[in-house]
C-alpha cells in the first residue's frame, strides 16, 4: 500500500539482533509501522533462519540470496549489517550504534549477551532512553531459563496440541501441532506489542526500560478461551478436530466438488440451517435442541446427518445457498486458492515488492493486516536484505569513514 501519510514509528531505530522467527516477526512489525530497521547478522553466516524452511528467493544472475522462505516473511522492511559481536571491534560498532537507537531486540541465550557487555544494564549506561527486549523460549527466569525453545516445543507444553487434533474415538485420534509456527508468530506480534508500549510509556517518562519475553508464555496465553474453560471448570475440553468451540454445528461439510466449513452456532443460525436442510424437524429434535448437544454430545451423529444431505450439492450451491439464508460458511482454500480469492485479491492481500537481486526483480511478499490504518498504514518499503547490503551506508551513517570501514572489513569485524 503506497501512502504519503506519515508513518506511526517513523523516527525510531531499531537494532534487531535475532534470528530465526519469533523475534524477527516482531521487529518486522515495528519496520511495517515505519522505524528504521538494522539487522545485525554473522559476517559471512548470517540470520539461521535464512537456512529455514523449503524454498528460497531465485537469485539474479546465479546470485544466490539465502532468503528461504522463513527469513523471507520475517525480514522485509530492514537493513542488514554484518558484526561480529564477540571481537571487542564489534561490540564497539553495536555500541556506537546503539547510542543512536531506541529499541533493541534479541533472542540470544540467557546472559549471553552480558558476556560482551551488551545486555540491558552495560547498553542502558550509554542511552538510558534505550528499550531492550529480550525474546527467548522459557523467560530470563526460573528452572528452565538455560533451555532452547522451538514453536512446537511450546505447543506441546503450552497446551496448544492438548486442544488441537482428532477427536478421540476416531482414526487417528491424538494430539497434533498446527502447520505454521504460530506460537513463534504470536510472540512476534507479542514483542512488538510490548516494544511499542514500552515506547508510549517512554514518551511520558523519558524512561527506557527492560522487557522480557518468552515463547512459554505466549504458548500459554494463545490456548485463551479454551484454557479459561479449564480456569474454571477445573474440567479439560476434549479436543474437537475442525469442530468449533462456541457450539455446533460448527466443522467441515463435504460436497460434490469440494469443502466448505460451516459455522451455524447459535440457536438461530441453527434453525436457519434446518430450513435449509428442508428438515425443520432437526431444530425440535431432543438429540440436537440445545447448543450443547450440536456441539459436543451429539456432534458426531448430527455432522454425519449434515454432511449427508451437504453432498448433494457443489460447493458453490452450497455456499450461495447459505449465504442468501444469513448462515456464516466458507469454501475451505488450498494455498493456491487463497490467491485466487476474490476478497483475498480486494484486500491486496499479495504484495508484489521490487528486488534487486531477485530473478524476477520482485519478491512475492504477504501484506501487514496493518495495512488499512487510515492514518498511519503499515507499508512495504524495502525487501528482505541480501546479508550485509546496507553495512557500509549504516556504517557512515554513525560517521565511520571509508578507511576505518576498509579497516574492519579486513579484520573480518564486518
Amino acid at each position: 500500500m503506497t501512502t504519503t501519510s506519515r508513518a506511526a514509528l517513523e523516527g525510531i531505530r531499531v537494532i534487531d539482533m535475532s534470528r530465526v522467527f519469533a523475534a524477527p516477526v516482531g521487529a518486522q512489525i515495528l519496520g511495517d509501522l515505519g522505524a528504521d530497521v538494522i539487522k545485525v547478522e554473522r559476517p559471512l553466516i548470517g540470520d539461521d533462519g535464512r537456512g529455514y524452511g523449503f524454498s528460497w528467493v531465485p537469485g539474479k544472475g546465479g546470485i544466490e540470496t539465502r532468503q528461504s522462505s522463513f527469513f523471507t516473511v520475517s525480514n522485509r522492511n530492514k537493513r542488514s549489517i554484518t558484526l561480529n559481536h564477540a571481537r571487542p571491534e564489534g561490540q564497539e560498532v553495536l555500541r556506537d550504534l546503539v547510542k543512536t537507537a531506541d529499541v533493541l531486540i534479541e533472542n540470544y541465550k540467557v546472559g549471553d549477551l552480558k558476556r560482551f557487555g551488551l545486555d540491558y544494564e552495560s547498553l542502558k549506561a550509554i542511552n538510558p532512553r534505550l528499550i531492550y527486549c529480550s525474546v527467548t523460549g522459557f523467560g530470563q527466569t526460573g528452572p528452565m531459563a538455560a533451555l532452547p525453545g522451538y514453536d512446537g516445543l511450546f505447543q506441546a507444553t503450552g497446551g496448544m496440541m492438548a486442544v488441537t487434533g482428532v477427536p478421540e474415538g476416531q482414526p487417528g485420534a491424538g494430539p497434533l501441532k498446527t502447520g505454521p509456527s504460530l506460537v513463534d508468530f504470536m510472540t512476534g506480534h507479542n514483542t512488538a506489542l510490548a516494544v511499542m508500549g514500552a515506547l508510549m510509556h517512554r514518551n511520558a517518562t523519558g524512561e527506557g526500560q527492560y522487557i522480557d519475553i518468552a515463547l512459554l508464555d505466549s504458548s500459554v496465553a494463545m490456548v485463551s478461551h479454551i484454557m479459561q474453560d479449564y480456569l474454571i471448570s477445573g474440567n479439560a475440553p476434549p479436543r474437537l478436530g475442525n469442530g468449533g468451540n462456541g457450539g455446533g454445528p460448527a466443522d467441515l461439510i463435504h460436497c460434490a466438488d469440494g469443502i466448505i466449513y460451516l459455522t451455524a452456532g447459535t440457536d438461530e443460525h441453527w434453525r436457519r440451517l434446518t430450513v435449509v436442510m428442508k428438515q425443520p424437524e432437526l431444530n425440535e429434535d431432543p438429540r440436537f435442541d440445545t447448543n450443547l448437544k450440536r456441539g459436543k454430545t451429539n456432534r458426531a451423529e448430527l455432522m454425519d446427518i449434515i454432511n449427508t444431505w451437504s453432498r448433494g450439492f457443489s460447493a458453490a450451491d452450497m455456499q450461495a445457498m447459505l449465504d442468501e439464508a444469513g448462515i456464516p460458511a466458507a469454501r475451505y482454500n488450498e494455498l493456491a486458492d487463497v490467491w485466487e480469492d476474490p476478497q483475498v485479491q480486494h484486500r491486496q492481500l499479495r504484495a508484489t515488492t521490487p528486488h534487486a537481486f531477485a530473478e524476477s526483480g520482485s519478491v512475492d511478499l504477504i501484506a501487514s493486516p496493518l495495512a488499512k490504518m487510515s492514518a498511519s498504514p503499515a507499508t512495504i518499503r524495502l525487501a528482505p536484505p541480501m546479508l550485509g547490503e546496507h553495512t557500509d551506508a549504516i556504517l557512515a551513517e554513525i560517521g565511520y569513514d571509508e578507511e576505518r570501514v576498509k579497516a574492519l572489513r579486513d579484520a573480518q569485524v564486518i
